[in-house]
């Protein structure tokens, strides 16, 4: 069991005034598996004239807010006190052969044979996605991918070797793309950051017929003593969840090449990016804009987890 506070600060600067903003914001750590939330405070600046808190289709915690009045700044803090257990993932070779699961989610979905209950929720992550593509690039992300994805192979199995594949292929360079690379430019550089390798496998998990969402959140900053850093410290993190059946949804992060653990810190999931960006909406005026994001993540004391004090 591990407890953690993170500080994630955001903080737009604007040519000119901005006269009204709409925000939609994905800063609150979903309720999961082996995670639970203890405290979490979202101070916005200037104070919006409106803010509510609802969830969105995935089900994760969304704060949505307006400001009415005009300003040149815009700061959100959020400040968040975690607890989070080690996942107990199952064992590779004890997962169904992955062509098994991709014939149920086809077979089930188009209604030849019944269905696995949660196969349905499962189902809308097999499709293309505004951030995952799969037009005719959809065969070479396929290619590449059974190279790891051999005839009868367990699907953990197979869904391990790909990232280490994806690893061992691809530099991490947060120079060589923005938010809006497309997959298919990442595939042909063999660069990126987290983002771009969490996309890369889930076009390649999609185009073999098999059902991967994306998952945005954070690892620890300061790794365990003897430990080596993991790329992404200090800034929001990306990995993919892969479905089975039986088994539920197997996490991998591919630019680590590891299986997510209580350093990894789950913020929400979706399809692609787009559903769970931290913080996006729609302005009038503020011409052009600098953006400053911070991330840290650290142990929490256990005496003050115990007071019950917020997060500071």
């Amino acid at each position: 069991m591990a407890l953690y506070d993170v500080v994630h600060d955001t903080i737009y600067r604007y040519d000119s005034a901005v006269l009204l903003s709409q925000q939609i914001a994905h800063l609150r750590p979903r309720e999961c598996a082996g995670q639970h939330t203890l405290a979490h405070r979202l101070e916005i600046v200037p104070a919006p004239t409106q803010c509510s808190e609802r969830e969105d289709f995935f089900g994760n915690p969304v704060t949505a807010f307006a400001l009415h009045a005009p300003h040149a700044q815009l700061a959100v803090h959020a400040r968040s006190r975690i607890r989070v257990a080690p996942p107990a993932w199952p064992e590779p070779a004890a997962s169904p052969p992955w062509a098994v699961v991709r014939d149920h989610l086809r077979d089930g979905l188009s209604g030849r044979a019944p269905l696995q209950a949660d196969a349905r929720d499962a189902g809308q992550y097999r499709f293309a996605s505004p951030f995952v593509a799969l037009g005719d690039e959809a065969v070479a992300y396929a290619d590449y991918a059974l190279q790891c994805f051999t005839p009868g192979r367990p699907l953990i199995e197979a869904l391990l070797a790909l990232s280490a594949q994806i690893h061992g292929d691809f530099r991490f360079d947060p120079e060589a793309t923005s938010v809006a690379t497309p997959v298919a430019e990442v595939f042909a550089a063999r660069r990126g950051v987290c983002q771009d390798f969490s996309h890369l496998m889930i076009a390649c998990l999609r185009a073999l017929g098999l059902a991967a969402r994306y998952v945005s959140g954070y690892l620890l900053t300061a790794p365990p003593p003897g430990q080596p850093r993991l790329i992404g410290a200090d800034a929001s993190h990306a990995w993919v969840a892969l479905w089975c059946p039986g088994l539920g949804w197997i996490d991998v992060d591919p630019t680590n090449d590891l299986q997510p653990a209580v350093g990894h810190i789950t913020l929400a999931w979706g399809r692609d990016y787009g559903d769970v960006c931290p913080l996006r909406g729609v302005i009038l005026g503020g011409g052009g804009h600098a953006v400053e994001v911070a991330v840290t993540v650290m142990p929490a004391d256990d005496e003050e987890v115990g007071s019950g004090r917020a997060p500071v």
